[in-house]
């Protein structure tokens, strides 16, 4: 069987190099928070578009600004500005095509994404095959306004009178408390529940909300745990990544995460009873999901090994 290759393991490639390798109607969930296409880090440039201070930094953007690296400019005024979002389409495009035919009919797919992104990503699954099934909201607990004080400025350019006039405006968005999670499911030929009974997806567990301190709602209220290790820059709570998976998978299947990142994908889908599949492009970040997933081991080894020394002395 050709997943026998995948199951249960991080393969440092190109996700577009293995799905089409997967099983046909194999697949019970995809789960992943692919790369949104803003310009995070170089891994996050997906388009053509070239700019002497993409990821760069300037002065403003020093001290307790917020800001890291720089974006580019959502200014329009080129036809490379334009075209961003159009080339962010074709490059999801590369991978929503092979994905069709390896998941399974009623399976679910779930896709955190950018506000100003996640409608291309749509796009190119809907064009695959898909159907969209909700937009879900992550709220998350905190988050970083880094408008910046137009007076202070235009006060650097020493106008002052000008300064004044815009007192108390600022350049940006406002702060991003959430995030969006597409939430697809692959077209089925038959009755949903003929379909469930047939491949065993489409169906929702909400018996779970009460573990997960959830509701009946799309709006979803999760955030790291205190004593949770950061690994990645875009990395996810664990508990939103298992609230989703025990959603609408049953122990035993199959989880897909094509851009794992960290692992967390995985290390929620192992800690959970589930089967998974994760692909990762940065050999670093493969290796760190791959040490994530051991340490399970090691604990549920010293957590078994300490119930049979207890349950000894006992007899």
């Amino acid at each position: 069987m050709k997943n026998t290759n995948y199951i249960n393991k991080i393969i440092n490639s190109d996700c577009r190099e293995n799905i089409k390798n997967l099983e046909s109607n194999s697949i019970d969930l995809f789960l992943s928070d692919i790369p949104y296409g803003i310009n995070l880090d170089a891994w996050d440039v997906l388009h053509k578009n070239t700019n002497s201070a993409l990821l760069g930094s300037s002065p403003a953007q020093s001290g307790k600004s917020g800001f890291k690296k720089r974006g580019k400019p959502l200014n329009g005024w080129n036809n490379a500005d334009r075209k961003i979002g159009q080339e962010y389409y074709q490059w999801c495009l590369t991978w929503t095509k092979d994905l069709f035919p390896i998941m399974k009919p009623g399976s679910s797919l779930f896709i955190f994404g950018a506000r100003r992104t996640l409608h291309r990503a749509i796009l190119a699954m809907e064009d695959s095959g898909f159907i969209l099934r909700d937009v879900l909201s992550w709220k998350k607990q905190n988050a970083h306004h880094r408008a910046q004080r137009l007076s202070i400025v235009l006060e650097k350019r020493e106008l002052k009178e000008e300064a004044k006039k815009w007192e108390g405006w600022r350049l940006g968005n406002l702060a991003p408390i959430y995030e969006p999670i597409a939430w697809f499911f692959k077209p089925y030929d038959i009755t949903i529940t003929d379909n469930i009974l047939d491949f065993e997806v489409g169906a929702m567990n909400t018996s779970i909300n009460s573990k997960y301190k959830a509701d009946d709602t799309n709006l979803l209220n999760f955030w790291f745990d205190k004593n949770e290790q950061r690994y990645h820059e875009a990395q996810k709570p664990l508990s939103i990544t298992k609230y989703l998976i025990e959603l609408v998978t049953k122990k035993g299947q199959i989880v897909l995460d094509t851009f794992v990142g960290s692992g967390t994908t995985a290390v929620a889908a192992k800690t959970l009873g589930r089967n998974y599949i994760g692909f990762e492009i940065d050999k670093n970040y493969a290796q760190i999901a791959q040490q994530r997933l051991e340490s399970i081991n090691q604990e549920k080894i010293y957590i078994d090994s300490h119930m049979s020394f207890q349950y000894s002395l006992l007899k």
